[in-house]
């Protein structure tokens, strides 16, 4: 029993490498970020609302250029619109047929900035959907790692399952010729078998559960979830402390995409007010333009005018001056919600640091544990083999070990993300 006892220690430090079927894709974590960059719809919707935005800066441009317009009209009348009785012997009409047309232009000289903060704000707008595009580009990458670390966490687990496997199936060796040799019960030989059971019951539902996470995984990166397997073997050694990770939470809200939309907020805010000044003020254009007609006795006359027009909204700013009061509460708002979530942005940041903090330590219990655990599973072995415990103990110490390697896992994989959610909120 004592060298089979070895073979099952032996095993019990053993992984067993997943290898891939052949004929798959197998991705690395910045390449399924690249290919979900360049495949996913998200990233393609948000593209298109950027140059939405980039053909709303370019029309309002064209509001600095003068407005040109064609006009032409014709008329036929069965008899003369104008009649005029010269003399009894003379009779003169006109208007009878004809048709003018031509063409002008005007241009804006003054709108009440109008013009000019509909094109600043227009570029807002743009920064806008530049930075809605990098958070959405934020929001694939952490759902890309979100579906990595899954899909690692599911395959570690799955060899925790075959190193377990192995070691259960050793132990029913040996048990099984124990019983043949009256030395053991048949009610250790069941509860092994019972255990095999379990495991592969658990082995069932890990599998299914690989598939599926390699199907949203596919999905998401534009792959097809059949031919794509994932590159990443979670270590017995401890990760990095993140500690270099750490950086000035103040100065970093600048770099943020969040901080970098609430600032645009108000600033279309206090354009929106300026424009709100501007309708209620004195619009000033000028222009010209060339006519023609044959109105008069069918004779071909054709001329140039020129002209200036100011409008002053006089009634307008019965409601104008609401709607400057109303738009200047408006920017009120934007200060407080850009000073507000300021503050939460810091403390979301703090946040943050404190779970990648937490999650490290996390690792460090589940590591020691893995040591614990294996040491504990190698006494019952030694004690089973002298008849000191029963093989429902060796078991319990078998499961506590397999429970042990999962949890690490997913501390591992939870310190990942936790440190990507970091990074993120740091704007890094």
């Amino acid at each position: 029993m004592k060298s089979n006892n070895k073979n099952i220690l032996l095993l019990l430090m053993l992984y067993t490498c997943v290898l891939p079927v052949k004929g798959q894709n197998v991705y690395t974590l910045d390449e399924c970020i690249e290919a979900a960059l360049q495949n996913n719809v998200r990233i393609k919707n948000a593209d298109n609302d950027l140059k939405m935005a980039e053909h709303d800066k370019k029309e309002a441009f064209t509001k600095y250029f003068p407005t040109v317009s064609a006009v032409g009209s014709g008329f036929i009348a069965n008899e003369p619109l104008v009649q005029m009785q010269m003399s009894p012997e003379a009779k003169m009409s006109m208007l009878k047929d004809g048709m003018v047309g031509g063409v002008s232009a005007a241009l804006p000289l003054f709108t009440g900035g109008q013009i000019v903060n509909g094109n600043k704000l227009a570029k807002v707008g743009v920064e806008v959907k530049k930075l809605q595009k990098k958070q959405t580009d934020n929001e694939v990458r952490i759902t890309v790692e979100k579906y990595f670390w899954q899909v690692v966490m599911l395959k570690e687990k799955l060899k925790t399952v075959s190193t377990v496997e192995k070691q259960l199936e050793r132990l029913q060796y040996d048990v099984q010729s124990s019983v043949d040799a009256g030395v053991t019960t048949r009610n250790d030989l069941l509860q092994v078998q019972l255990k095999r059971n379990d495991i592969l019951s658990g082995k069932i539902q890990l599998e299914n559960s690989l598939s599926l996470s390699l199907s949203l995984l596919g999905q998401y990166i534009g792959a097809q979830s059949d031919s794509i397997d994932v590159a990443f073997s979670v270590s017995d050694e401890l990760p990095q402390s993140p500690d270099e990770l750490l950086c000035n939470h103040l100065e970093a809200l600048e770099r943020t995409n969040e901080y970098g939309l609430l600032k645009q907020n108000l600033k279309a805010s206090q354009l929106q007010y300026k424009m709100a000044i501007g309708k209620n003020l004195p619009t000033i254009a000028i222009g010209g333009g060339y006519v023609y007609d044959n109105f008069i006795m069918g004779q071909d006359q054709s001329f140039w005018v020129g002209f200036a027009t100011v409008s002053v909204p006089i009634s307008g700013w019965w409601g104008g001056t609401h709607a400057i009061k109303k738009q200047k509460l408006s920017v009120c708002n934007a200060e407080n919600t850009l000073q507000d979530n300021r503050d939460m942005l810091v403390i979301g940041m703090q946040n943050s640091w404190n779970n990648v903090n937490d999650a490290y330590r996390q690792i460090k219990i589940a590591h020691l544990s893995i040591e614990q655990s294996a040491e504990n599973l190698r006494l019952n072995l030694d004690y089973y083999s002298a008849g000191t415990t029963t093989m429902s103990e060796l078991l319990d110490a078998q499961t506590l070990y397999q429970q042990s390697r999962d949890k690490y896992v997913e501390a591992y994989t939870n310190y990942e993300l936790k440190k990507r959610e970091y990074l993120q909120a740091t704007g890094r």
